[in-house]
């Protein structure tokens, strides 16, 4: 049975339009959108704020490229193609090793280079992208994530989203990879939402297609042990994207690489709102109190501070 709109509202569930137009409309500004949804334009900016990036081995811009990119891929063992301006999760192809000519994605099948060239053809026509524009696809390296969050997903990288407001981390998830997603952090296509504690970086909740659950489907590993190592590194990188970008409400996706620690992967400008069925809780009061802590607060270290006090749920 679904509740009703009053019901949402006292619970603080934060609904799309008012997403849209009083937080999106009104705190980011659409200058500052070509930065956050282009990856490469990302990827850029954060290098410059010496802020971890996985390592890029290539971009593809032209159809012409296509049928030579094998040659440029022959060195490499594992790679990641993405579109430069693709949003959910689309248009990722994950390459985990090589089988003699073939290439090895994380689900496990094998596919010859003409289903490689196919699949960079297809992001460059746009197949993939925000309003299906032509594109570009970058090659990345692989990355080798933290060991303890290995039986956390399933033939592919749990990555975590965290929800800045006016430098502010408001709330958080981890994302974890199934087979039935493809080995894609996409919740839409049957990862596991775990919400996470602001205060600790511990699990609060579990869901998979909207319900609740407490064990990795594919893994069987428990989320209520869940404890996410490095956690106030997670929240300063999160934080620092803000200033990065001169967007003051943003989604930053971070994944937990075992060389560098907490490294980002891409920003939102219109993160999404499953994040609150993850926690179990909505977005609107936590925002209100960001706005406090952001005037109060001198420094990005005190506005960690303030909102792990704060958003505390989990002891």
């Amino acid at each position: 049975m679904f509740a009703s709109p009053a019901v949402l509202r006292r619970n603080g569930i934060l609904g799309m339009n008012e997403r849209n137009v009083g937080l999106i409309g009104k705190f980011n500004p659409r200058s500052r959108f070509p930065l956050v949804d282009d990856k490469l334009q990302t990827k850029k900016a954060a290098q410059a704020q010496g802020i971890p990036v996985p390592e890029l081995y290539d971009v593809v811009e032209f159809q012409y490229e296509v049928r030579d990119v094998i040659g440029r891929l022959e060195p490499l063992q594992s790679f990641v193609i993405k579109p430069t301006q693709g949003s959910g999760g689309k248009g990722i192809l994950v390459i985990t090793g090589r089988d003699g000519e073939g290439y090895v994605k994380s689900s496990g099948q094998v596919v010859e280079a003409e289903y490689v060239r196919r699949h960079l053809s297809n992001v460059l026509a746009g197949l993939h992208s925000l309003g299906g524009r032509n594109d570009k696809a970058m090659l990345e390296a692989m990355i080798d994530f933290d060991p303890y969050l290995a039986s956390y997903s399933h033939e592919g990288v749990p990555d975590l989203r965290v929800i800045v407001f006016k430098g502010v981390p408001v709330m958080a998830m981890m994302r974890c990879a199934t087979h039935a997603s493809d080995g894609k952090a996409n919740l839409h296509q049957g990862a596991v939402g775990v919400g996470l504690d602001i205060g600790s970086g511990k699990a609060v909740a579990a869901v998979q297609h909207g319900n609740l659950c407490y064990q990795h489907p594919d893994t069987g590993a428990s989320f209520e042990a869940l404890e996410i190592p490095g956690w106030p590194q997670v929240l300063e990188l999160a934080a620092r994207c803000v200033e990065m970008t001169g967007m003051e409400y943003l989604g930053a996706d971070i994944v937990l690489d075992r060389q560098r620690g907490p490294t980002l992967l891409e920003l939102n400008a219109r993160p999404g709102l499953s994040i609150q069925v993850a926690n179990q809780a909505g977005l609107r009061h936590r925002l209100a109190r960001a706005r406090e802590i952001a005037a109060a607060a001198t420094d990005n270290a005190q506005k960690i501070e303030l909102a792990r006090q704060a958003f505390t749920v989990v002891s």
